[in-house]
């Protein structure tokens, strides 16, 4: 009887007969293979006898021979010299001949060009013997283009308990990168396979080398979802290695960039082989363009860490000769974006293909726009703050010509004011300045203050898309019931970010300051615990006053000492950032930061960052006269020694990538996409960076919670930090009689006295066994969840608790060893993944509700940009106001007010109805989102408030000096005309 071959030999075998059988390779020997100059020899010799038969019999390729040898020669020193990407688009030049080594994609009328395409000699050869020193040394399997190393790769097989981890290994420990094959640019790609996973590597360089995930994802997540049709890795030979799609690879996506450090002129080369999400998103982009034509919108969600940069470049290259009925599409592609590094990687993508001087312009003046199409440019680069100007040119003189305009989410390293030119629409209208506007938001108000051209195709790249950018960009997605939603065209999710390793969570170790009370309080009614500095530090913390920055820069300050840099976060390496409400607070913060850090004789200092020129102690100050170097260095200057922390106002909270910024203090208020921009300068990967720490000083759980839910799909932020829930889930754990105390006592006494991995496993198997077989499915989610819940609990507050508990570090240590050996219990559709997000807030009820949900993503979209228009003025829901009253009095119980009830009529009654009849206001509930809503509500109760100077002067010096008591009422006033307004909205349809 003939069984199913299951063995990592079959899975090869399964590869190689779909590439023979099915894509038009053909097979390769291992005899064939010529180790001197790493090519299939009788491959390349049987190409150049069909192609250039001339050129072949010149150099007596049939026979050994002198010509042959210096042709082989020649050809290993252009490939190590200009690398395979390179020899196969412009062939060599060895003596009088110029040799093709590749006929690339041919034009559909082309017939010549598609025989010669065809005659390209595709090959894999399994079993590779590469090396003339070890030559026992095998590959599990090599791809060649007449006879030219393209790709390698190592296959593991999970029913013979090995993955695509162990793949990886076998490349960074058996494979000597001194080996020809395995040099840098010798092969596009090195692949390591697995019957799950992929990941692949374009530079080995022994254990250092780095194999970034080339997967599908599964539910917005890392992976790749089941293949019902075979396995969930035949993608990678069935669609990738195609010969088509290998050769539009080849042509217009692989290449070698030079980098060069501005610091020490030394110059270094990457090569780059495109993520699979970069190849879906930007082949789809062009496959719906040169099927539609000119004037469409796409709306692309690619998180940060998705490699934007270089998809925009692939993306402005390629749409420069599509073709629509065969006729080309665009005139000229425009892309906007305030990114220097971009205009240099579209260079550099096009210096692959043609002379970047006669494609690529870079518009710094409306005029520059006419200039460039009559020159012939191409590819038009402009700024965000000359994006006005240069699309009424458009509209205006070149109506006739076709566009495709680029516009990447606008970073600026430098500030978050970039775009202030943006409030002037095309028609010469200028809006009221909003300073909280970010880029996107003023695209918006210019996108809809005009037509948007009918000739023009739009491609929209953002991580954080608003109401309004889904609605301008997004695809229409009619509903059953009518309605029409708006999603992007294609995503890749912050969570596939994370979980693939190019973003950190930000929210995995996020504590609001109300937290750090609490934490305290509960600690002087526990005896068991010893009260240490922090904790008198914690108890004077107030809100907001010149002795409240020095408590709060102590805490700061110890935190970063002790916790940050004593536990050598990124190895030492760690950096933190200040955010700050203003330019008198990060003046002072940056004074008291550098007095402390020198008082302590900790080897610190502290940069601040700031936008122009401030009067602060009455002297003019800037940046550069604080600092005691140019502003244009702080970038620099913060990532070298003694600089640790960057203090910031206003400036730096977007685009600015930093690896090292580890570890961030928040005293400023954060909502919306300012929440995420801003947390997530933590986000970016370090070889060395595990983790990272946001401590908050202003805002509450639920806000930053509110901000991220609807970007990271079903991410859940633990609410509280009260270490009496830790109790809790401990009594919870210690309940389902998994473990006991001796194997908790057994398995820590073993591991810390070094013992041999063998003798731990027992005892963590005896415990799955106990969790796999006593616990039903309900059991097992409970428990797996609280125990994870419990390891990045404690993770956290270990490193913040002026206390240490050595019940907890043990229970800690024991469920980092058991958590990953425990299965995963079969869940339904509705809660797939919640074992991956679950925390503490997820045991609170009202959570708990939301993360069952299986289309959490769904069930977080973004309000409607709100339609109607006209109306009555909106009556101020006064009754909901009644518990702000009662929680008023017990958060400000200390305020002895002279006259309680004048006070609780004008709260409650007078400034509502005052704020909500504000025209300003008004328009912006009535025409905007909810985040510019709240910015304009709070202008309108400081406009208010500075009425009742001089009838109300006590209230008023409560709202001015106090700032718990302004946020409470802040809060609360637009929580109560905000949705007064939304059910006025309800009731008029």
């Amino acid at each position: 009887m003939k069984f199913t071959n299951t063995s990592e030999a079959g899975f090869e075998s399964t590869i190689v007969y779909s590439l023979i059988d099915g894509a038009g390779y053909q097979a390769g020997s291992p005899q064939d293979y010529d180790r001197s100059h790493a090519i299939d020899l009788i491959k390349l010799t049987d190409f150049l006898w069909l192609t250039q038969p001339e050129i072949a019999e010149n150099l007596n390729l049939s026979i050994d021979s002198p010509k042959k040898t210096k042709f082989l020669h020649r050809l290993q020193g252009e490939i190590a010299k200009h690398g395979i990407i390179n020899v196969l688009r412009k062939g060599i030049k060895h003596g009088p001949n110029n040799i093709t080594l590749f006929y690339g994609s041919p034009s559909k009328q082309n017939v010549k060009a598609r025989e010669l395409f065809e005659q390209n000699i595709f090959s894999v050869t399994r079993q590779l013997r590469y090396s003339n020193n070890e030559t026992q040394l095998a590959l599990d399997m090599a791809i060649f283009i007449n006879g030219l190393p393209i790709a390698t790769f190592e296959l593991k097989n999970k029913l013979t308990k090995q993955t695509v981890e162990d793949a990886v290994q076998q490349y960074k420990n058996d494979r000597d990168p001194k080996e020809l094959l395995f040099q840098f640019g010798r092969c596009l790609v090195h692949f390591a396979v697995d019957d799950h996973e992929v990941r692949m590597c374009t530079h080995l360089k022994g254990k250092a080398s780095w194999f970034l995930p080339f997967n599908k994802g599964y539910n917005d997540g890392a992976g790749n979802p089941p293949n019902p049709d075979g396995l969930a890795t035949d993608y990678l030979w069935k669609e990738i290695l195609s010969r088509d799609r290998l050769t539009d690879i080849i042509e217009n996506y692989a290449q070698v960039i030079e980098e060069k450090d501005e610091k020490t002129g030394k110059k270094k080369y990457k090569q780059i082989f495109p993520r699979y999400h970069q190849l879906t998103a930007v082949r789809k982009l062009l496959k719906h363009t040169s099927e539609n034509g000119a004037g469409k919108r796409y709306l692309i969600q690619h998180s940060a860490g998705s490699g934007k940069s270089n998809s925009i470049a692939w993306l402005s290259h390629q749409l420069v000769g599509l073709e629509h009925d065969s006729k080309p599409i665009f005139d000229s592609i425009l892309v906007v974006t305030d990114r220097r590094i971009l205009d240099k990687q579209i260079r550099d993508t096009i210096k692959s293909f043609a002379q970047v001087g006669s494609i690529v312009g870079h518009a710094e003046r409306s005029g520059d726009l006419r200039r460039f199409i009559s020159e012939g440019k191409k590819i038009i680069i402009t700024t965000v703050q000359k994006f006005p100007f240069i699309l009424s040119e458009i509209g205006n003189e070149h109506r006739q010509n076709k566009f495709a305009i680029i516009i990447d989410e606008a970073h600026s390293s430098q500030g978050g004011r970039t775009a202030s030119k943006m409030n002037m629409a095309l028609s010469g209208s200028v809006s009221d300045t909003d300073d909280d506007e970010s880029i996107e938001d003023k695209i918006n108000e210019l996108m809809e203050s005009r037509k948007m051209l009918t000739n023009s195709s739009y491609f929209a790249f953002t991580a954080t898309p608003k109401n309004k950018t889904l609605e301008i960009f997004g695809d229409p997605d009619p509903q059953p019931d009518g309605t029409v939603k708006h999603l992007p065209f294609h995503s890749y999710t912050m969570k596939q970010a994370i979980q693939e390793g190019f973003i950190l969570d930000v929210l995995k170790n996020y504590t609001p300051v109300a937290s750090f009370y609490r934490l305290i309080k509960a600690v002087e009614d526990e005896p068991l615990f010893d009260s240490k500095k922090a904790q008198k530090k914690l108890r004077k913390f107030v809100e907001s006053n010149t002795h409240a920055i020095r408590e709060k820069t102590e805490i700061m300050v110890d935190h970063f000492h002790t916790h940050v840099m004593g536990h050598r976060k990124i190895g030492g390496a760690a950096r933190a950032m200040v955010i700050t409400s203003g330019i008198d607070r990060a003046i002072e913060y940056f004074h008291a930061i550098n007095h402390y850090l020198k008082y302590m004789n900790f080897p610190y200092r502290a940069i601040v960052a700031f936008s122009g020129e401030h009067e602060y102690g009455g002297q003019k100050v800037t940046e550069a006269s604080l600092n005691g170097f140019p502003s244009n260095l702080i970038a620099d200057r913060i990532a070298e020694d003694p600089y640790r922390f960057l203090v910031v106002a206003d400036k730096f909270q977007t685009g600015y990538d930093e690896p090292l910024m580890h570890t961030m203090y928040v005293d400023k208020p954060l909502s919306g996409i300012k929440a995420v921009q801003t947390l997530s300068r933590l986000n970016r990967a370090h070889p060395k960076k595990y983790d990272t720490f946001v401590l908050d000083f202003y805002n509450s759980v639920d806000a930053i919670e509110k901000a991220f839910s609807n970007y990271y799909r079903t991410t859940i932020l633990s609410e509280e930090t009260d270490p009496n829930k830790l109790h809790d889930l401990q009594s919870d754990l210690d309940g389902y009689q998994v473990y006991s105390s001796e194997q908790i006592e057994h398995l820590i006494e073993l591991y810390l006295n070094g013992t041999e991995r063998e003798k731990l496993d027992p005892i963590l198997d005896n415990c799955v066994a106990v969790y796999s077989n006593d616990l039903d499915e309900d059991g097992q989610v409970d428990f797996k969840g609280k125990a994870k819940a419990f390891i990045r609990t404690y993770g956290f507050l270990s490193s913040i608790l002026p206390y240490n508990n050595t019940e907890w570090e043990k229970l800690s240590l024991f469920l980092n060893f058991l958590t990953p050996k425990l299965p995963t219990p079969k869940e339904d559709d509705h809660s797939l993944g919640i074992l991956e997000t679950i925390d503490m807030d997820s045991y609170r009820a009202e959570v708990q509700a939301s993360i069952s949900i299986r289309l959490a993503d769904e069930d977080a979209e973004l309000d409607a940009v709100p339609t109607s228009a006209g109306g009555r003025k909106p009556e101020p829901e006064m009754d909901q106001l009644s518990n702000i009253i009662k929680t008023f009095n017990d958060m400000f119980g200390n305020i002895e007010w002279k006259d309680k009830d004048k006070i609780r009529k004008m709260i409650a009654e007078e400034i509502p109805g005052k704020v909500a009849a504000d025209t300003a206001y008004q328009n912006a509930m009535k025409n905007s989102d909810k985040h510019n809503a709240r910015v304009e509500h709070d202008r309108a109760l400081a406009r208010v408030m500075v009425e009742l100077i001089a009838d109300h002067t006590e209230l008023y010096k409560q709202f001015s000096d106090n700032p718990s008591f302004k946020k409470w009422l802040g809060d609360n006033i637009f929580g109560a005309t905000y949705q007064s307004e939304s059910q006025n909205q309800s009731e008029q349809k």
